[in-house]
């Protein structure tokens, strides 16, 4: 434990914080022990962001370890004393199996830990402090690195933290002992205890010792407590007490649900904004696949709660509603009734597949509103689609929403004149390109061979190829192709160019001298493009089944990877790990679309029916 005087005993440029040198952590530390409480807390915040920013440490922490310990007991106000010790847990935070890794030795929070082994003797007299507070920060202290202390010294300090559970007057303390004890090696829960406080400390340790499927009391008490809007609930583990007891029971899915059940009838924090049962129903349907059901039904039931603010109800719903089979009528219901306040409530109708949707569409319906139609509805509502899209085409400029409308257009199959008029004037033209390619000779227009031949000279290589492509399928003249693609071929462009081959299929074959040298690019994705480039020409993906295995991972490129490999005469046995765990795993392993432009779960439902098909090969 070191006193202010002795800052300048430390040469603090040889050490770095979070913003470089450390030369102004003295500066920081003695404002600690100012009597303003206005600079104080200016002080702790700087000093946090520079010792501890985000949870990083660094070689600056360890040094001022010594100094935290002296303010903690020395500073003229609770408030310096107390964010000195608050600093002094938070540096030190650790998981236990951290310590077997080989790089922990020489970790900057191993360092600070060993500095705080040294300043706790000195620490302990807090844990009498008047103050509630500063007995809790000091037990947490202790906590940080008990798993670190030899055993006589846990002994010793379980006896002095035993004897503060049992007596202190606080039962915020009295949890916060118990956690202390179980770092110490005391396994203890009173799950029966008549603290709220001490009820929830001990169900989530027991929780976390038994791992899930929890114990029924533990899940108990999460439901009849955790939603209450007590005092504040200390936990075994810094940060937000919310998110360590929600990344807790995501462990466990159906202890998830049932407590979310419990704090959605008992209000869902209405009125605050907490919403703690509808937000852990969100995040189990988030991580566990094959729960829409029973999370929109618990949406359902949270809805009437947030009449004034129902909005993250409403996009649950309409992101996960089209996996029922039968959506409950409630759901429903409640989607139609909030239609003049969310649009996400016509999304939800849309993907619900209700019938006479159509008739709710305003005059003006979003680009992505009527691509989830086109991909949901039944084939007797594509002309009235096709009409809607075409009206809103015609009268779009905005270049993004052109090109939704536009690939809607082609999902569906017509619009040729509002096509035409993208081309001609440069607007979603490469997505029109492609869709005029479908336009078969006998229907298309006499202007539109002329108005690709001339975007096969345009200035974007995106347009070039598209228009090139469109107009081999349009006349069957592979010309342009030809002098195109070698350009956008070479030295291992992106692999958007590779991709715009696929309409070609084998009529590609003059290019595949040039595919080859692509399947042994540095970059994987280019590899992969280039596979499924070959796949489309030759018939074969051209990569070794050994690189094809490379690139299975749970991530968006795996649905690409996952047909080449269904081209392989044979499945190779090294794949069948990798392709179990895609089937059967109960968690989700795929994200969705980061900009929701399409239902939820749909990336990884996909892989694992695509991963089933192999297997069943």
């Amino acid at each position: 434990m070191r006193p202010p005087a002795e800052l300048d005993r430390v040469d603090w440029s040889a050490l770095e914080h979070a913003y470089g040198s450390a030369e102004d952590l003295p500066e920081l530390l003695a404002g600690l022990y100012g009597q303003d409480p206005a600079a104080v807390e200016e002080a702790q915040y700087e000093l946090v962001g520079a010792v501890c920013h985000q949870g990083s440490v660094y070689s600056a922490s360890a040094a001022a370890v010594p100094f935290l310990a002296h303010a903690a007991l020395h500073a003229p106000l609770a408030a310096g004393r107390n964010d000195a010790l608050a600093l002094l847990f938070l540096m030190a935070e650790h998981e236990s199996e951290e310590l077997a890794a080989p790089r922990w030795a020489g970790s900057a929070t191993a360092a600070v830990c060993r500095a705080l082994e040294r300043v706790l003797p000195w620490l302990l007299p807090c844990l009498a402090d008047p103050e509630e507070e500063t007995r809790q920060l000091a037990l947490r202290v202790v906590a940080a690195v008990a798993d670190l202390l030899p055993q006589a010294q846990r002994d010793e300090l379980a006896e002095l933290v035993g004897g503060l559970h049992q007596a202190d007057a606080s039962p915020s303390v009295r949890a916060d002992a118990l956690v202390a004890l179980d770092r110490l090696g005391c396994e203890l829960a009173f799950l029966d205890s008549p603290s709220a406080e001490v009820r929830q400390v001990s169900a989530v340790l027991v929780a976390e010792r038994h791992g899930p499927p929890y114990p029924a009391q533990a899940v108990a008490v999460f439901a009849a407590d955790g939603a209450s809007d007590g005092p504040g609930i200390p936990w075994p583990v810094t940060g937000s007490p919310d998110t360590h007891l929600h990344e807790l029971l995501l462990d466990d899915p159906d202890a998830a649900l049932a407590v979310a059940g419990r704090w959605i009838a008992d209000g869902d924090g209405a009125g605050t904004d907490r919403h703690q049962g509808s937000w852990l129903a969100e995040a189990v349907v988030e991580v566990w696949r094959d729960r829409e059901a029973a999370v929109l039904d618990l949406v359902s039931a949270a809805l009437p709660h947030h009449h004034e603010d129902p909005g993250h109800l409403l996009r649950t719903a309409a992101h996960w509603i089209e996996h029922l089979r039968t959506p409950p009528a409630a759901l429903l219901d409640a989607l139609r009734a909030h239609l003049d306040r969310d649009p996400a409530a016509l999304l939800g109708l849309v993907r619900a597949r209700v019938p006479g949707v159509l008739d709710l569409l305003p005059g003006r319906p979003e680009a992505a509103l009527l691509a989830e139609a086109a991909r949901l509805l039944p084939a007797r509502e594509r002309p009235r689609l096709r009409a809607l899209t075409s009206r809103r085409l015609a009268a779009d400029s905005d270049e993004y929403e052109s090109r939704r409308l536009v690939g809607t257009l082609d999902l569906l199959g017509g619009g040729t004149p509002e096509l035409l008029a993208c081309l001609r004037e440069g607007r979603a033209a490469v997505q029109a390109a492609r869709a005029l390619g479908r336009t078969t000779a006998a229907t298309a227009p006499a202007e539109l061979a002329v108005l690709l031949r001339e975007s096969t000279r345009a200035e974007d290589g995106a347009l070039r190829a598209a228009a090139a492509v469109a107009l081999h399928r349009l006349t069957g003249d592979l010309t342009e192709v030809l002098r195109v693609f070698p350009d956008l071929l070479a030295d291992d462009q992106p692999p958007w160019a590779l991709d715009e081959l696929a309409p070609l299929g084998a009529a590609a074959a003059p290019l595949l001298p040039l595919v080859v040298p692509l399947l042994g690019s540095r970059r994987p994705y280019v590899r992969l493009a280039a596979a499924r480039a070959h796949h489309r020409i030759a018939g074969d993906p051209g990569l070794p089944a050994a690189d094809l295995i490379a690139q299975l991972a749970p991530d968006r490129n795996v649905l690409d990877a996952l047909p080449l490999l269904a081209a392989l005469p044979r499945l190779p046995e090294e794949a069948r790990p990798f392709l179990r765990g895609l089937a059967f795993s109960p968690h989700r392993l795929l994200t969705d679309d980061p900009l929701g432009h399409s239902g939820g779960g749909l990336p990884d439902y996909r892989a694992r029916a695509l991963a089933l098909a192999l297997l069943r090969t």
